[in-house]
């Protein structure tokens, strides 16, 4: 099911959160979270019913080697807690690298070996890389003594909640499931439901009006039979996917974090304004945040992070961003577009060894320099990884060069009728990622999540009046009547 879609909409949001307030209202807790594992789960097998069996054996799995795992750490289980976390982490791994890279490494040896080895298309279930990763994090949480869980219905729960399940964001157990016990959290809040109503229209109104006019442009230029894009034709076709999955995937998570508080329930800042970033490092602390976190604390950190001299630490950024890329699409295009940003994390580290980051806070140019140069090879990276092969990917950058030509003028493209909208949504586009106040600033995402729900420190822009409440559902009620056709998230892929 989509979150821009009708059906969800009008029909699956509003019967959930009714039913989930008049269940604890004049029910519990456990009975509104019992509805609430429930629904989402209704949610993920509208998809395919048939991946239900996959979702709810993966969480029976985890769930019970977490048990184990917590009793082996008080001396209760026959295995010890780090063999149990072994074998739970191999398992999770073996289930997503069958579904997302077996024809993956069967193409490769093909390819490269000159085997034989054929096995039928594999359909990746949607999902599971969130829902693996997840999982994961638990089970370590779990190995630590972080988290302790025994009630099946609670972890089942975490899992599957649907504004997070699809796309993240990734939440970890010990900071979303101590909300659920909260006595409030079942309790209709006004303040809440506006919020978080205001918050998805935001998102709704960038995919719906913004990600998906800029289809098109992305489309001329990557799905073009000929690998000879002119210049114009390849820079508009970057720079519209750029933006596009930009806004989509912002979209996304200000609809789920939106969602979330519309049941009372905090998720973390997820993205905010990568493109305004001054470095690489920076713009990874801005994109997709909480996977960035989860690839720093179990992957990075773990083999080792900084902590075993700079050449060390140097593999372990290439390490931690080829797996990162590896994890977004089982092809060699995201292997590259990962070792891309590997090698832009390298070069930033030994510029900052350097005494460079020291210029650019002094010297508003050398700033400029900073955020320009990280946009370009933002781009760059990009173009790999929407390209449908490597060769695409040079054909086309090789375009942006001026190998292939100027291509169209630019007049002729502005004057062609179905490039006009999309390229004039692609020109606010630009000026909304690189001007406008964005989400976090707009709802201060961040200090509600933090700040254990209190009313942020900092005034948000958004507040509760009637003057918002209008222009909410005026918003809505526009991007409502664009809906003309279903479109899915971009990460949804990955």
């Amino acid at each position: 099911m989509l979150f821009n879609s009708f059906s969800f909409i009008f029909y699956f949001l509003p019967v959930t959160l009714l039913l989930y307030f008049l269940l604890g209202r004049f029910g519990s807790l456990r009975w509104s979270g019992c509805w609430l594992t429930l629904a989402s789960l209704v949610f993920y097998g509208v998809w395919n019913p048939w991946y239900l069996f996959l979702i709810v054996g993966s969480i029976a799995m985890n769930y019970g080697i977490g048990v184990g795992i917590n009793n082996a750490r008080h001396g209760r289980a026959p295995l010890s807690a780090k063999t149990l976390l072994v074998l739970g982490v191999t398992a999770n791994l073996a289930l997503l690298g069958y579904y997302k890279y077996a024809n993956f490494f069967v193409d490769s040896c093909r390819t490269f070996l000159g085997v034989s080895w054929h096995l039928p298309p594999i359909v990746l279930p949607l999902a599971i890389s969130f829902f693996t990763f997840t999982q994961i994090a638990y089970l370590v949480d779990a190995f630590h003594g972080v988290t302790e869980e025994y009630d099946f219905l609670h972890y089942a729960l975490f899992v599957s909640f649907f504004p997070h399940l699809i796309a993240g964001p990734i939440v970890s157990y010990r900071r979303l499931m101590p909300q659920f016990a909260e006595p409030a959290v079942a309790r209709f809040q006004a303040e809440h439901l506006a919020a978080g109503l205001g918050l998805f229209a935001v998102g709704l109104t960038k995919k719906v009006l913004i990600a998906d006019h800029l289809s098109p442009l992305a489309q001329a230029a990557f799905d073009q039979p000929a690998l000879a894009p002119g210049f114009l034709t390849a820079w508009i076709g970057a720079l519209a996917y750029t933006f596009q999955l930009y806004f989509d995937f912002s979209a996304y998570s200000d609809m789920a974090i939106g969602l979330a508080w519309m049941f009372n329930v905090r998720f973390p800042l997820n993205f905010n304004s990568p493109y305004k970033a001054a470095n690489i490092s920076d713009f990874w602390r801005r994109w997709h945040m909480t996977l960035s976190h989860f690839l720093r604390d179990h992957l990075y950190i773990p083999l080792g992070g900084n902590r075993r001299g700079e050449p060390r630490q140097l593999l372990n950024l290439m390490i931690t961003m080829l797996l990162g890329g590896l994890w977004h699409g089982a092809g060699w295009t995201f292997v590259v577009w990962g070792g891309l940003h590997g090698i832009y994390l390298i070069i930033y580290h030994v510029w900052e060894r350097l005494g460079g980051k020291g210029k650019q806070a002094e010297d508003s140019k050398w700033n400029f320099a900073g955020w320009a140069l990280t946009f370009l090879a933002v781009v760059i990276g990009w173009v790999f990884f929407r390209a449908h092969s490597l060769r695409q990917a040079c054909a086309l950058l090789l375009g942006m060069m001026g190998g292939h030509g100027l291509g169209l003028p630019l007049p002729v493209l502005l004057g062609a009728s179905s490039y006009k909208a999309p390229l004039l949504t692609l020109a606010s586009a630009v000026a909304l990622a690189f001007f406008a106040p964005n989400a976090d600033e707009i709802f201060r995402i961040a200090e509600r999540y933090s700040d254990r729900g209190k009313k942020p420190v900092s005034p948000p822009i958004w507040h509760l009046s009637p003057i918002w409440a209008m222009a909410t559902g005026a918003i809505f009620a526009i991007t409502l009547l664009n809906i003309w056709q279903l479109s899915q998230f971009l990460y949804f892929r990955f």
